[in-house]
């Protein structure tokens, strides 16, 4: 079975996987971990998690799941994690808000690093620039990776980042009431998101998310 239609293809999807759990997921934890430190909670530092160090932040399972995903697919596509960052909220200055602004830490760090990769891109299309071809095919693949990273993690269900978003937006008991719902049933809830094509089209929920936040957010970055 082929999963690459070129050599180059294997290469290009080898260096992003090398790249994500590097520098995309090292730094997406490491935003946790900084975020919660200068909101007065430590306990990252304590674990040796407040560092840009890949093997601080490299969880097997995580990197197995994306490395497969990624060869799986030819390269198209990746989905995995890091370990996650330890926080205790009750440490945070701001209660409920310093937990959402520890947790937007994450995706914002990927929202940067897309933005890095976009500009690049735009860079080499203005000046007619053409690198090797396994050159733009790691740059389109981080972008569109830290991109959907940072879409993924800001939906609002448990365990993602978009969970402790939601808890701070709304007023304390509808909070109360949405985190002992999402806590019991958020895991399943989202595996249906990703996995069930109960839209029309065989699409899945998190397709449509991608393709309605994704794909304009995508445009507007290239520039296209």
């Amino acid at each position: 079975m082929q999963f690459f239609d070129t050599p180059e293809q294997a290469i290009a999807a080898l260096i992003t996987l090398a790249v994500l759990l590097l520098v995309a997921f090292p730094i997406h934890e490491f935003a946790h971990a900084f975020a919660a430190y200068r909101l007065g909670d430590g306990t990252a530092r304590l674990f040796g998690r407040l560092t840009l160090n890949p093997a601080a932040h490299f969880d097997p399972a995580g990197g197995l799941i994306l490395a497969l995903s990624i060869i799986l697919s030819g390269g198209t596509f990746g989905f995995g994690w890091a370990k996650p960052t330890p926080v205790n909220p009750a440490n945070l200055r701001g209660g409920q808000r310093g937990d959402a602004l520890v947790a937007l830490a994450g995706p914002l760090s990927n929202l940067i690093l897309a933005i890095v990769a976009a500009l690049v891109i735009r860079f080499l299309v203005a000046t007619g620039t053409r690198p090797p071809e396994i050159a733009v095919d790691v740059l389109f693949t981080f972008f569109s990776i830290n991109l959907a990273l940072m879409i993924f993690n800001l939906i609002p269900i448990p365990p993602l980042d978009g969970s402790h978003v939601l808890y701070a937006l709304l007023d304390p008991p509808t909070a109360w009431r949405a985190r002992a719902f999402l806590s019991q049933y958020g895991t399943l809830i989202l595996m249906v998101a990703v996995f069930l094509p109960i839209l029309p089209g065989n699409q899945t929920l998190i397709g449509l998310v991608f393709r309605v936040v994704g794909r304009p957010l995508a445009s507007l970055l290239l520039g296209g």
